[in-house]
Formats: C-alpha cells, sequence, structure tokens
C-alpha cells in the first residue's frame, strides 16, 4: 500500500523570501528592523512573539537563508538541556549558527540558563518563537539578551492573500478549478492563523475531487468532520481558553471544568490555564470576592510546584470557586475609563497640596502647602481635593452590583456623596 507523504499545503506554500511573505510588515517591510538586519547582516537574538500561525517559524527559516548561516532547529517540547549543548558544541565551529526554538515558553530555569553563555559570546544567534508573553515565561538574564518582536495576527485581506496565492501557486492546486463563493467560514475558523487556513483549504481540497466550489456550508461542513477536539499545537487553544473563561465568567462551573477538561486532555500548558485565572479573578471578580485573586495567585504558584497530574485536582477547585463566585468588573471599567481620561487630558499638574516636599525649595513653592493628614481626623478622613482641577469630580470607580461592594459603596457614599455621586 502507497503513503500519501506529501507535506502539508502549509508547508508546501511557506515562503522562503521576505518579498513573498504576507503579514508582518511592521517588522519585515522596507523599513521594518529584521529586513535592516538582514541587509547589514547584524541579525541579533530575537524573540518571536505571536499567535500561532503568523510566520514565526517562517520568519527564522528566510533570516537563515538570507545571511547564509548554519541553521539549527530544537523544540522546547521534546529537547533537553543534553540537546542544547550539543548544538553549541556544533557551532563553536561555525561562530553565530542560528539556532531556533519553537515553543520556548515551555524551556524550564536551567534549559534556558544553558543558552545563556552561548548568546553572550555569539557562539549562537537565538531565535526564539512563542505564544505567550515572554516577561512571563523567559527568565530575564536570557530575555535580556534578545531582542522581543511581536508579530500580529493576519487581516482578513492578508488571509485571503494566503488562499489565492496556494490557489494560483501550489503544484498541486494551480490546475485545478477552484472557486472561492464564499470565504467567511473559512476565515472564522482560521482566526487569523495562517497554517490554519491553508490546511483548511488543504482539507476540503483533498476531500472533494475536480471541480469546487467552496462555500461557507462546505466549509463548515467538512470542518465539523475532521478538526480535532483540541490540537497540542495550538490549533485551537485560543478557542478552548476562550470557553474557559467565558464559562467562568458566565458562573457555570460545569462548562468551566468541561473545557478545562479538553486543555488538560490536549497537553495545554499548566501554568499559561493558572494565569489565566488569576487574570480573571481581578477583572471579573475584583471586589465581588477579593479572596478569589488570592486563591488564584497561590494555585499559580501551586501548579508550578505540583505540575501535571497532580496539577488537573487544583486547577480544577480554583475554576469551580472562580465560576462560583460573585462577579463585578467594576474594577476593569475603573482602570479603563482613568487611562481613557488620562489618554485625552494628557499629564495634567498634581495638585500643589499633595505633591512631595523633600526640599526647602520644594516647600518654597507651595509643594505640600494645606495637606491634611488623614489620621488627623475623626473617621481617618480629610474632605480635600486629590485629582486634577481640570478632571475633579470624575468618577472612575463604580462598585458593582454584589454584597461586598454594596458595602463599598455604602461607606464611599458616606464620605464622598456630594462630589462622587455614590
Amino acid at each position: 500500500m502507497l503513503i500519501n507523504s506529501r507535506p502539508p499545503l502549509a508547508e508546501r506554500m511557506r515562503p522562503t523570501s521576505l518579498e513573498a511573505l504576507v503579514g508582518q510588515e511592521h517588522l519585515t517591510g522596507p523599513s521594518g528592523v529584521i529586513r535592516r538586519a538582514i541587509q547589514t547582516g547584524n541579525v541579533p537574538s530575537m524573540i518571536l512573539w505571536g499567535p500561532p500561525g503568523v510566520g514565526k517559524t517562517t520568519i527564522a527559516n528566510i533570516i537563515a537563508n538570507e545571511v547564509k548561516k548554519p541553521f539549527h532547529i530544537l523544540s522546547a517540547v521534546s529537547a533537553g538541556v543534553k540537546d542544547v549543548r550539543e548544538v553549541i558544541e556544533k557551532a563553536k565551529l561555525s561562530p553565530r549558527s542560528i539556532l531556533f526554538i519553537d515553543e520556548i515558553h515551555r524551556f524550564n530555569k536551567s534549559q534556558q540558563d544553558a543558552l545563556l553563555g552561548a548568546v553572550e559570546k555569539g557562539t549562537i544567534t537565538l531565535i526564539g518563537a512563542t505564544t505567550e508573553n515572554p516577561s512571563f515565561e523567559v527568565n530575564s538574564a536570557l530575555l535580556s539578551r534578545c531582542q522581543v518582536y511581536t508579530l500580529k495576527a493576519l487581516e482578513e485581506t492578508q488571509l485571503l492573500k494566503l488562499v489565492q496565492q496556494a490557489l494560483t501557486n501550489d503544484v498541486e492546486l494551480k490546475d485545478r478549478t477552484i472557486e472561492i463563493k464564499e470565504h467567511q467560514a473559512m476565515l472564522n475558523i482560521s482566526g487569523g492563523d495562517g497554517r490554519k487556513l491553508l490546511n483548511l483549504l488543504d482539507l476540503i481540497t483533498e476531500s472533494i475531487q475536480g471541480d469546487i466550489e467552496i462555500t461557507d456550508g462546505l466549509v463548515m461542513e467538512l470542518a465539523q468532520k475532521h478538526i480535532a477536539i483540541y490540537d497540542k499545537s495550538g490549533e485551537q487553544h485560543y478557542d478552548i481558553i476562550s470557553a474557559f473563561i467565558k464559562s467562568i465568567r458566565g458562573s457555570d462551573p460545569n462548562a468551566a471544568v468541561y473545557y478545562l477538561a479538553r486543555m488538560i486532555e490536549g497537553g495545554e500548558d499548566v501554568k499559561f490555564i493558572a494565569r489565566r485565572m488569576v487574570i480573571l479573578a481581578s477583572e471579573d471578580i475584583g471586589n465581588a470576592n477579593p479572596t478569589a485573586l488570592i486563591m488564584a495567585t497561590n494555585v499559580f504558584q501551586a501548579v508550578n510546584i505540583i505540575g501535571y497530574p497532580e496539577a488537573r485536582i487544583i486547577l480544577s477547585q480554583c475554576a469551580i470557586y472562580l465560576a462560583s463566585s460573585p462577579k463585578s468588573n467594576a474594577s476593569y471599567m475603573a482602570i479603563e475609563s482613568a487611562l481613557q481620561t488620562v489618554h485625552s487630558t494628557g499629564d495634567l499638574p498634581v495638585p500643589l497640596s499633595i505633591r512631595n516636599a523633600p526640599t526647602k525649595l520644594m516647600k518654597d513653592l507651595q509643594y505640600g502647602k494645606n495637606y491634611q493628614y488623614a489620621h488627623s481626623f475623626q473617621g481617618n478622613f480629610a474632605h480635600m481635593e486629590f485629582l486634577p482641577e481640570e478632571v475633579k469630580g470624575s468618577k472612575f470607580y463604580d462598585p458593582g452590583n454584589n454584597a461586598r461592594e454594596d458595602e463599598l459603596r455604602k461607606y464611599l457614599r458616606s464620605l464622598w456623596k456630594e462630589k462622587y455621586g455614590y
């Protein structure tokens, strides 16, 4: 029996030059920093941070091809310290060899530390790819030796350009009659992921022989039959975490645990799940239940120590607790409102009465004059102005409708009713 060993469409269409790359013009366009680095031959170690399927691996390949340096690839999922050291020994024979590490956020501290000396001495030029914020997942010593470049999800016009390129240039598709009658379902499923889009097109063209008219209905029918429950490489990474977060926000612990199980079964990074719950505990619960943030933070620390499989129990406990907690986004809305005011009004002068006055000159300039120390007054409260004159009376925090924040509202009303209308 013959085995079809042809590479997937996304691999067949992988660009080999910056001119053929779709998207990321802010980095690879005429004035892009990566293009300039290639042109000068002075390519720094870098971390490419962005969602799946936007060109991280492709850019690394293009850089290696353009600067004509040896190119080594490791996956952080399967490689260990031994593998890293073997590549470094090979690179010593050809300085500035490029080492590309996919999913570098999965490297632990010792694995990342093994890279430090080689990166610092210039033995290797490191290119790491990650879907996670490097500030959280890459240790500071390694991060300080790398430039961080943020890649963007592909826009609709760019995704459609990828499809057209494939239909026009791919050796297996260019001689077939394939008409895109409707494209919204393809774009919705891809979610800005170029690889996912091309793999979906590959699925469609493999499933139907001869001429094809691609419609939204056809795409959904085939996709529902063939797309995996959860792709460990990250193709449904964002869909499932979105469903998980929205289930917790919607106070449905059963749905939350179901999507948690989907992620665990799919091999999702335990720290990624825990970190998202820390964010949710503040954004969606906040002062309606301040203990939620404490619990989520403790869970993040615990799963880092425990790891799978036992971490699943800790994650489940936290997800259920958060889903079952009262909800409030008042703190989130407060900072968003305050940021909007700051953006629109600029750097307004701080009232003189609450400025710091560490020197005689500052005191002579009225810094700190008429400041009223709250603890010197009854109830530890002094009725004075703290906001800049131009925005005084602005109400950013509006307590949510829940038991705990009702108490906060009553307290604030007793202090500030006339000014802020609590």
